[in-house]
């Protein structure tokens, strides 16, 4: 599982990588309805392969409900943790009550390890 671009040439994945049992997926940037794509494909692809799947989420710097459904529907097919979320992704977390459902980690390491 490698990088991939968006429709626009926006690269949103980074490359993936094992930590402890799992799989980390790297996004980055802004994450809505246009830009999801390859973060969907990549999220779903490691769902497949790995019992946990770990988003680092350290440089993301937007996300919108589509991105919010995307984790949703993913955290009911597979272990899912989040890493790293930023100021913005916290409040949205927060403000919709996801906090209380999604898998919120400080980082990459002590979601690998919880």
């Amino acid at each position: 599982m490698t990088g991939a671009g968006d429709g626009h040439g926006q690269n949103v994945v980074g490359d993936g990588y094992p930590a402890g049992a799992g799989w980390v997926v790297v996004a980055r940037g802004e994450l809505d309805q246009d830009t999801l794509i390859p973060l969907e494909e990549a999220l779903t692809e490691a769902a497949g392969l790995h019992p946990l799947v770990i988003l680092d989420a350290g440089s993301i710097t937007f996300g919108d409900s589509s991105f919010l459904n995307l984790l949703l529907r993913l955290h009911h097919l597979t272990t899912l943790r989040i890493a790293a979320p930023g100021e913005q992704l916290r409040r949205l977390f927060a403000v919709t009550g996801a906090d209380t459902v999604l898998s919120l980690h400080e980082s990459v390491e002590a979601a690998a390890g919880a």
